[in-house]
C-alpha cells in the first residue's frame, strides 16, 4: 500500500501548490480518499490501476447502506473522482474509473435564516461598555453586513479595512480575493470596537498582531471561538434555535433576494464561483409573499 500513501501525498502537494485550496479543503479531500483505500483493503484491491467502475458500484452502494447523506456520498464522489483525473495526467492510471460514476442527486433543502426580529434580539443583548461587548457586537454586525464565510472573519487583518468607503477585502476560497461592503451599522460597532475593546483585548496578549478579531487573550479569534461566541449570544438572547456563523450568511442572501438584489450582484457578494451555488437562496419568505400579494393583486 505504500504507492498509495506516495499517490495521495502526491495529490496533496498538487492541491497546496497549484490549486491553492486551502488546509480545510485539502483535509477533506484527503479524509475522502483515504476512506476509500480503507474499502480497497477490504476488497484486496492492492493498486490504484485496478480499480474499475464495477469497484466504484460496489463503493457507492457500501456508502448508500452506511447512511451517508446525499450530499456527503457527492462530496466523496467528487474527490475520488478528481485524484483520479491528476494520477491519469500524471500517467499513473490508464483510465479513471470514478468518471461515469453518476451522483446522488442533492436533497433541496432551504437555507436556514434569521427573520429581522430575531437578527434585533441578538443586537441588543450585548454590554457595549466592555471590551467583549464591543468585539461581540462588531462580529455580529459584520457577518451580517457582508455574509462573509466565518474563515473569511478570522482573517481580516486591520489593513484589510477601508472604513472611508466602508469595504472589506476578503480573502475566500482558493484564496481569491473580493471587496465586499458594509454598512453604517457595521461601520459603528467596527469603529467602536477597533478603537477600544480591541485595544483592551489586546493588552492581554503575549505576541502583537494585526488580526482584527481577538479572544479574551488578545490572541487571533479562531472559526471555533467565533462559533462559541454566538452561542453565548442566542443564549442571552432566549432564541430557542441553533445559530451558526453560515446562518448569518444564508440571511444576508436570503434578506438582498427578497429585498429585490439580483441574483449576479449576491454571488459576486458571496464570494461564489457558480451561480447555481447562489440559487439555493431564492426562496421567498411568508412575510415575503404576503406582502407582494397585497401589493400586486387588484382584489387584495
Amino acid at each position: 500500500m505504500e504507492n498509495l500513501k506516495i499517490s495521495l501525498q502526491l495529490f496533496i502537494e498538487y492541491l497546496q501548490i497549484e490549486k491553492n485550496y486551502s488546509q480545510y479543503t485539502v483535509a477533506c479531500y484527503t479524509h475522502d480518499i483515504e476512506q476509500f483505500f480503507s474499502f480497497m483493503r477490504e476488497q484486496a484491491i492492492k493498486r490504484l490501476e485496478e480499480v474499475t467502475y464495477s469497484d466504484v458500484r460496489l463503493y457507492l452502494t457500501k456508502l448508500h447502506n452506511e447512511r451517508f447523506t446525499s450530499r456527503s456520498i457527492s462530496r466523496k464522489i467528487s474527490s475520488l473522482r478528481s485524484f483520479y483525473k491528476f494520477l491519469l495526467r500524471e500517467k499513473k492510471v490508464a483510465e479513471n474509473p470514478f468518471a461515469l460514476a453518476s451522483l446522488p442527486k442533492k436533497e433541496q433543502k432551504i437555507p436556514h435564516f434569521l427573520y429581522e426580529q430575531e437578527l434585533e434580539c441578538l443586537f441588543h443583548v450585548n454590554d457595549l461598555n466592555t471590551a467583549i461587548g464591543q468585539r461581540n457586537q462588531a462580529l455580529l454586525e459584520l457577518l451580517y453586513a457582508t455574509g462573509i464565510r466565518v474563515s473569511e472573519c478570522c482573517h481580516i487583518q486591520l489593513s484589510h479595512i477601508d472604513f472611508s468607503l466602508s469595504t472589506i477585502l476578503i480573502y475566500g476560497k482558493g484564496n481569491k480575493q473580493r471587496y465586499v461592503p458594509f454598512g453604517s451599522f457595521a461601520k459603528e460597532a467596527l469603529e467602536r470596537y477597533v478603537q477600544n475593546g480591541r485595544n483592551e483585548l489586546l493588552q492581554k496578549g503575549k505576541v502583537a498582531h494585526s488580526y482584527l478579531f481577538v479572544n479574551f487573550r488578545g490572541n487571533p479569534l479562531t472559526p471555533r471561538g467565533v462559533r462559541h461566541i454566538l452561542n453565548e449570544v442566542v443564549e442571552k438572547a432566549a432564541l430557542t434555535q441553533k445559530v451558526s456563523p453560515h446562518v448569518f450568511r444564508h440571511t444576508f442572501a436570503t434578506h438582498l433576494l427578497n429585498e429585490g438584489a439580483d441574483m449576479r450582484t449576491v454571488q459576486e457578494l458571496l464570494g461564489h464561483a457558480h451561480l447555481s451555488s447562489t440559487q439555493v437562496y431564492t426562496h421567498v419568505t411568508k412575510d415575503r409573499l404576503r406582502h407582494i400579494y397585497l401589493r400586486t393583486h387588484p382584489r387584495a
